[in-house]
Formats: structure tokens, sequence, C-alpha cells
């Protein structure tokens, strides 16, 4: 299999996951079971690394199972069989600053990605004890184009770093 480089492979995943919105994330639960759920991410590429960014609960199932194993997988995928797929490794930002800029992050992200967090029941605001920000930092990256399984036409990219 070919790897392409992160500046190739960083634009093409993006422009996946900000069309398709919603990912599959898997954790690892303390027992090692895994388990998936349906998450928001919004992605940052700056032409020279890639990091996303999810709103998210830090004291829900899926933070007790990051601080047993911080890592996930995520995938996209739509009716077109477009997939983007993303390991990553995460970290909590729940430093209030960093709370305020990922609440931002949201609120001006661009459509169909951003919204407004205070839709969410319990985020009255970046303060609210119930809101956090997970930063992800991928290790692999894979964007299939469904294309490529329905014609054999379109390139199929890579990236590990």
């Amino acid at each position: 299999m070919t790897t392409h480089s992160l500046a190739e492979t960083a634009p093409a995943f993006v422009a996946v996951a900000h069309r398709i919105v919603w990912a599959t994330v898997a954790t690892v639960d303390p027992s090692g079971q895994p388990r998936t759920r349906i998450l928001h991410p919004i992605w940052e590429w700056d032409g020279d690394s890639l990091t996303g960014w999810i709103a998210t609960g830090p004291t829900s199932p899926k933070a007790r199972d990051l601080a047993h194993d911080s890592r996930i997988s995520l995938t996209y995928w739509d009716a077109s069989h477009d997939v983007a797929t993303a390991d990553c490794d995460t970290a909590w930002t729940l430093d209030p600053e960093s709370k305020r800029a990922g609440w931002q992050r949201f609120v001006d992200g661009p459509e169909p990605v951003g919204y407004d967090p205070s839709i969410i029941p319990g985020w009255d605001g970046p303060e609210s004890e119930a809101f956090g920000i997970l930063r992800l930092e991928p290790h692999r990256l894979r964007v299939f184009p469904g294309s490529l399984l329905l014609r054999g036409t379109g390139d199929l990219l890579t990236w590990s770093g």
C-alpha cells in the first residue's frame, strides 16, 4: 500500500469529514470491550498539522473509556460510500481558556460542522462543568472515495505519522 504525505491526505480527509459531519467513534472501556458512539468533530488543517476537536462531556462513559485508553478510531461514511478514517491520540483541554476557545471554534466553524454548543442541554456556556473539549491528534489517516469502490476511479490516500 502506498503511503502519502500528510499535506496530500489531510485536506482530502477534512473535506470528507466536514461534508459528512457525523463520525462513528470507537473507544475501549476499562474491561477491554470496544464501544462506539456518533460524534461531531471539527478539524483544523494549518498546512503542517491536523488537529481535531470534539465538544463533549468530560464525565461521560466515553471519558471513563478515555481515562483507561486515550486512543480513538473514528470513521465517516456516507451513501456515496466515501469513507474517511482517523486513528488518534486524545487529550482533554478543560482549563477555562481552552474551553472558551473550543466553544468559539464550534460557534465560528464552517457550515455544516459549525454550531452553537448551547443547543445541548446543560451546556449553558463554556464554563459549564458538563462541557469539555477533547483534542484529537491523528497518527493514521485513510481516505477512500466511493468512486474507487463503485467505478474503479479515484485515489485511496493513506498517511501514518
